[in-house]
């Protein structure tokens, strides 16, 4: 069974190892002791919470898209019709190619917040460890 170090679930999750932490100790997260004594979350349970922690935000999206990455705007280059928006999410750069009127429309700018909607019939997975 895979377990993870409160630092390694709070990068998973995209979180801080304190916030982890508040979580483990206020009981919505299990946690254990590993052989040094340090605490570690079972992946089952990890994978669990994960599923549901971000549940109160979902209601108010009424759309069947369900990957949202929430983000700055880096970049924004504009031609006569169309445009390019750079949002930075977490580690992640979104690229997105819209028309210019729905930039315009959407008064993003450079330093906005932006949330990165993202609905894909084709979605690859990779393996994240050296495995």
């Amino acid at each position: 069974m895979a377990t993870y170090r409160i630092g390694e679930a709070a990068e998973l999750l995209g979180v801080s190892a304190d916030t982890v932490r508040r979580w483990v100790d206020a009981g919505r997260l299990a946690a254990i002791r590993d052989d040094n004594g340090h605490r570690c979350i079972a992946g089952a349970d990890l994978a669990a919470f994960a599923r549901h922690f971000d549940e109160p935000d979902r209601g108010a999206h009424r759309s069947s898209a369900r990957n949202r990455l929430r983000g700055i705007v880096t970049a924004i280059t504009r031609d006569a019709v169309m445009a390019q928006v750079d949002v930075q999410a977490g580690p992640f750069r979104v690229v997105s190619l819209m028309s210019r009127e729905a930039v315009d429309d959407l008064g993003l700018e450079v330093g906005s917040v932006a949330v990165a909607v993202i609905k894909s019939t084709t979605v690859v997975v990779e393996r994240g460890d050296d495995r």
